[in-house]
Formats: C-alpha cells, structure tokens, sequence
C-alpha cells in the first residue's frame, strides 16, 4: 500500500512539477476561486477588511475566524450601525469608522486582482511567527533570551469560501 501512495505522488508530482507534496495531499483550497470577479467574490464573502491598489493589480484582505470569511448578518451591522450613530459625540474625528470592528479574528486572506479576476489567494494565521524568530536579537543577550523560547508551533488556518459557488 505504502510502494502504490508514493507511485501516486510521482506521478502527481510529475503532472505539476511546482505541486508541494501538502498540495498534492491535500489539495489547494483556494484553486475553485480563482479567476472570480471582484463582484462576485464581495456577494458572497462581504466588503473586504481593506483593499490595497498596487499598479495593474489590486488585493482585499478579509479578517475572519473559522473556514473562511463570510459576510456580516445585516440585520447585526445595521443594529450596530444604529447604536454607533447614537453613541457618537460630535466633533472633527466624529465620522471616522474604527480600524477593525472585530478583535477576535485569527486568520486573514488576501485575494490579489489582476485584470480584473481573482489571480492568488493567500491565507495565513495572524499569529505566525518566523520559526527562526527565536535566533534572532541585536546582541548577545538578546539572542540568548530568545533561543531560550525555542521554536514554537506554527498556528494554521482552514481555507474556504462558505457562501461562494466553486467553479
């Protein structure tokens, strides 16, 4: 059983020479979303986190917690969007919306544009830390104090889109 799995894996590997074996495992989560418009994918996983332009392309990133992220129930935010018009005092910062109204997200996901169409997805745990981290500092004593953390376990994140159709 075990000759037949690393046959398969060969002959995986050698159908896409650039595949991980995690990907030829396990698949890539983000692959049925790819080539999505950026319509589409805002109707079904809601208003990006923020959007960053960047020449011929352009990325949203999406904070979320669990499989991936989802829109907000309008019935809460609209509740919430109530309460923060009375809540506010006047003033010059008055109309400022708060950077991330959610503290509690773990994973974020970045989706890069390019002509218009979902061209890389990237998802990652805001928790991540280079598994060197702990070698690094400015002088010996810092070194020293940070190798005796050792390296730590790497938090992961799932990948989907719940509410978006895979193509």
């Amino acid at each position: 059983m075990l000759a037949s799995l690393a046959a398969g894996l060969l002959v995986a590997s050698c159908a896409n020479p650039s595949a991980t074996i995690k990907e030829i495992a396990y698949g890539d989560p983000t692959k049925p979303y790819l080539g999505m418009s950026k319509e589409e994918l805002i109707s079904c996983a809601g208003q990006p986190y923020a959007t960053y332009p960047s020449g011929a392309t352009e990325t949203l990133t999406y904070h979320y917690t669990g499989a991936g992220p989802v829109p907000a129930d309008p019935a809460k935010s609209d509740k919430k969007r109530d309460d923060d018009k009375a809540n506010q005092k006047g003033g010059l910062m008055s109309g400022l919306k708060k950077k991330d109204d959610n503290k509690n997200w773990t994973c974020t996901a970045s989706f890069t544009f390019q002509d218009g169409r979902v061209s890389k997805i990237v998802f990652a745990h805001r928790d991540v830390t280079s598994p060197y981290a702990y070698q690094s500092g400015n002088s010996a004593e810092e070194r020293a104090k940070n190798e005796s953390k050792g390296p730590q376990e790497v938090p992961t994140c799932q990948f989907s889109l719940p509410r978006c159709p895979k193509t």
